[in-house]
């Protein structure tokens, strides 16, 4: 179990610092946490600001505090939730869009390069392995 502790603790201090340099790629005055917003944006498509929360184990002041930011720089935009007239529903922006974009497209660049050498089942079998490491972490 030790080296288990020490291997995951080193990958979460890896992993924020990725987070910390691809957030910077964005924009520089975007922090680590708010960078995960854009991305699960980029990846879900438009959502509620509650499940954002709830998607990142979270608390709602947390995310409002983050999507503010955001839309401040542009990244992100607020519109009615055609569903709930009492809600909103939190999207990139076309501007927001095309940073992630770029910087997801630099980052798979770079996992590319990483990971050249690995074969297909090498890398099938790393994903497998993260996804259950996923599922046990929750």
């Amino acid at each position: 179990m030790d080296a288990v502790e020490r291997e995951l603790a080193l990958l979460a201090r890896r992993s924020r610092n990725a987070s910390r340099r691809m957030a910077r790629d964005v924009h520089p005055d975007v922090d680590a946490a708010a960078y995960g917003l854009l991305a699960r944006l980029w990846e879900a498509g438009a959502g509620r600001p509650s499940e954002l929360a709830a998607h990142f184990g979270v608390g709602k002041p947390t995310v409002a505090r983050q999507l503010a930011c955001l839309q401040q720089l542009g990244l992100v935009e607020r519109r009615p939730d055609p569903e709930d007239g009492r809600a909103h529903l939190v999207d990139l922006t076309e501007q927001g869009r095309g940073r992630v974009s770029v910087q997801r497209e630099e980052r798979q660049a770079v996992l590319r390069d990483r990971f050249g050498q690995w074969s297909d089942d090498e890398l099938a079998e790393l994903v497998r392995v993260l996804a259950r490491l996923n599922d046990v972490l929750v």
